[in-house]
């Protein structure tokens, strides 16, 4: 990052770096200036998956090995020009973030912001998403199953359910399968859905794959995980941080790429996905079109289930 006093021009924003040459991952001798930098060269890609969500911030102001904190509530000190949406929840409201340029992605990182978590909604419809995330994490630290597990799920997506989905490694131990929705259904149904195809899977893999919470009665299978589908939920965005050693990224994948036996869910970092965008483009791109309604699916879906059980 090019600084003068400390501060960098993003757009037409000026923004006050403060100790940009703290180390927020020293084992690699990641400044903050450097996460800053990162974000800013992702911004594009980055901000088609934030603009018009309020998010969460998760904050790491002692490096990622330090004391973190969750922050859903925008600072008094945060300045007027970075969005913001008041949002009910459960006894009153809270004002959040809303990330629509890459000024407030570099500003989040000067405030130790290593890892953004927008909401599944937007801002003008934030009862109904326009995204569903299945959830793919190894019993231990197995990803083959979780790369078996994604392409079984994404099959069935894709070839009986007439859905497109799109799969990203988390940065952190497993795989995201995303549906882009056109926000005709409300969270208990989007939510809903996704519960009955994990069981219709689940169902139909029941020595490998189980929709069971507790983990005392996983007996070692994969949980498929679809608890992130409610109201106020969020999910990691593509291209974050993590706050893991050598700053891994989440980062979104063409299907073929499941296929590459190095592929695990730290597989890019901070330094390196820049250079993959560059030189390969972003796998997401045009991701708009592949927006679905759950009608149809779900009256695929009845018929499955029905088949399954009878």
């Amino acid at each position: 990052m090019s600084t003068e006093d400390d501060t960098v021009r993003v757009g037409d924003r000026t923004i006050a770096i403060s100790r940009p040459d703290k180390e927020l991952f020293p084992d690699d001798g990641i400044t903050k200036a450097e996460l800053i930098d990162y974000y800013r060269a992702v911004s594009r890609p980055m901000l088609t998956h934030l603009r018009g969500r309020p998010l969460a911030m998760e904050r790491h102001p002692d490096g990622y090995g330090g004391k973190a904190f969750f922050h859903k509530d925008v600072p008094d000190y945060f300045p007027d020009w970075i969005h913001r949406q008041e949002v009910t929840k459960e006894d009153g409201t809270v004002t959040m973030v809303v990330c629509d340029d890459a000024a407030t992605l570099a500003y989040l990182a000067d405030q130790a912001c290593i890892t953004p978590h927008p909401w599944l909604s937007r801002v003008d419809s934030l009862n109904c998403p326009d995204r569903l995330v299945f959830d793919l994490d190894p019993p231990g630290d197995d990803f083959e199953t979780v790369r078996w597990t994604a392409r079984k799920l994404g099959d069935l997506l894709t070839a009986e359910l007439g859905l497109q989905p799109a799969v990203m490694t988390t940065g952190s131990r497993g795989l995201h399968l995303v549906l882009l929705l056109d926000r005709h259904t409300d969270f208990d149904g989007t939510r809903a859905f996704a519960r009955q195809v994990a069981d219709l899977l689940a169902g139909r893999h029941p020595d490998r794959l189980t929709t069971e919470a507790r983990k005392n009665k996983r007996r070692g299978r994969l949980y498929l995980d679809t608890q992130r589908n409610a109201y106020a939920q969020t999910s990691v965005a593509p291209c974050a941080v993590r706050a893991r050693p050598h700053a891994p990224v989440a980062t979104p994948l063409e299907w073929d790429e499941l296929d590459d036996p190095r592929l695990g869910p730290q597989h890019w970092t901070l330094r390196t996905l820049p250079d993959r965008l560059s030189d390969h483009g972003d796998p997401w791109k045009g991701l708009s079109r592949c927006r679905r309604s759950l009608g149809p699916a779900q009256r695929r879906l009845d018929v499955l289930l029905q088949e399954d059980t009878s």
